[in-house]
């Protein structure tokens, strides 16, 4: 990423700090996601009807919406390395005991899924206030993209070993195995984490001055300009943009392996490994744009066209895609057309989702709380009306259909509105 790259031993602290938050994301989407395999063996068990499945699914992003802004504001307030260390073990404890909360009822499973939500709403707020002090403006598209991709690499992960776990010793076992796997990495974090460069006896001079002289200023006494935030077209643009952007995201999170086993008739590890290619393509595309972005802005595009390129071509590719799909009865071809459509969502990390450090730098944490908000209603309304779409019509054309217009609405909002300007210093 720069001249201080150096051999191994010299690796910057900076990429240490991603690479951490990076590995909490994988986490926290593979602890997020291994109910979607695990739920096809509950809802045998336990007799859900999909619109019952879709409430549990759901429920999650009732407590993850909660905490979307007091995370942030805690972020802000107290610095990234408190929060997130103590949300990772917050949610890997719920993931734990997840089991027993199914066993006892539906309602406290539902009660145990939005504990999980609340401590994985502080997963964004937290890294985006660690980013605004240790990645400098001219590599975040990058480190943004690389700390996205532990979306697809953790959803991956779960949807690849979930099935494998639930067919071999039972669905309890995904939720112990990741429920420690989140704990040991608090200890890890705990004694390699800081907040910023001026606090980390690790860093060398060169960077901490590189640091301290390109990112946001360290001012935990700061007042949260919550007025300009309201008056921003460019801030409504990117709320509307998180709310849009999440409906194909949460949607496919929740039902993509339930798509495959009902609609093309795979067994659960089957539905696991045709859900897992398209989260390879994402990842892949994802971090492909990620580096074009930086390189088409460093040849002399604006970043305010790089924004909009990236996030409006992630948004109608997707949305062609899960056209095309709709009607496909081939399971391979399915499995193309989803990956299309999952792959070209990803350039939507170096569209809207390093907006907020592009417009606020300093208040990143918060707006990404305010934007992820709006970004966790789908997660809610959108599981629940696939699962209504699905039992009403018995397929899920209607369901993509419904999210192909959303992505559209999102496009044409985000070409009038967005920019990459500072607003809010």
């Amino acid at each position: 990423m720069s001249n201080l790259s150096g051999r191994f031993f010299n690796w910057p602290r900076r990429y240490t700090i991603v690479a951490l938050c990076v590995f909490a994301v994988f986490i926290c989407y593979a602890d997020r996601v291994n109910i979607s395999v695990a739920a096809l063996a509950m809802q045998e068990e336990f007799d859900w009807s999909e619109t019952t499945k879709g409430y549990v699914l759901s429920s999650f992003f009732i407590g993850y919406l909660l905490f979307q802004i007091p995370s942030g504001w805690l972020a802000n307030k107290l610095g990234g390395k408190l929060i997130l260390g103590f949300a990772v073990l917050w949610w890997s404890l719920f993931t734990f005991l997840t089991p027993f909360a199914a066993g006892i009822s539906i309602f406290v499973l539902v009660v145990a899924r939005i504990g999980m939500g609340l401590g994985e709403a502080a997963m964004f707020p937290s890294a985006y206030n660690l980013y605004s002090r240790w990645v400098p403006p001219n590599e975040r598209s990058r480190s943004v993209s690389l700390l996205v991709g532990g979306i697809p690499l953790g959803t991956l992960f779960a949807l690849l070993v979930t099935g494998w776990l639930v067919e071999t010793y039972g669905w309890p076992a995904a939720f112990y195995s990741f429920g420690v796997g989140g704990a040991l990495w608090v200890v890890i974090w705990y004694f390699y984490a800081h907040d910023d460069p001026a606090t980390d006896p690790r860093c060398s001079e060169e960077e901490k001055n590189l640091l301290l002289s390109l990112t946001a200023p360290v001012d935990q006494a700061q007042s949260i300009p919550w007025g300009k935030f309201a008056k921003s077209k460019a801030v409504w643009a990117l709320v509307i943009n998180h709310f849009c952007s999440n409906w194909i995201l949460y949607m496919l999170l929740a039902w993509l392996p339930s798509y495959f086993r009902s609609q093309h008739d795979l067994s659960i590890m089957s539905a696991g490994l045709y859900s897992a290619a398209p989260y390879l393509s994402m990842l892949i595309v994802g971090n492909l744009g990620g580096f074009g972005a930086d390189k088409l802005h460093a040849k002399g595009m604006s970043l305010t066209s790089v924004r909009k390129l990236m996030q409006v071509s992630g948004l109608m590719g997707s949305a062609a895609c899960l056209l095309a799909v709709k009607d496909v009865s081939d399971p391979y071809l399915a499995m193309a057309f989803m990956s299309g459509a999952l792959g070209l969502a990803a350039l939507m990390w170096s569209g809207f989702v390093p907006n907020h450090l592009d417009i606020a730098p300093r208040y990143a944490d918060v707006l990404m709380g305010i934007t992820n908000t709006a970004g966790t209603i789908p997660g809610i309304i959108g599981v629940i009306i696939t699962g209504w779409l699905v039992d009403t019509t018995g397929s899920f054309a209607s369901a993509f259909t419904l999210c192909a217009a959303i992505n559209i609405f999102g496009a044409i909002i985000w070409v009038i509105f967005s920019t990459a300007e500072k607003i809010i210093d």
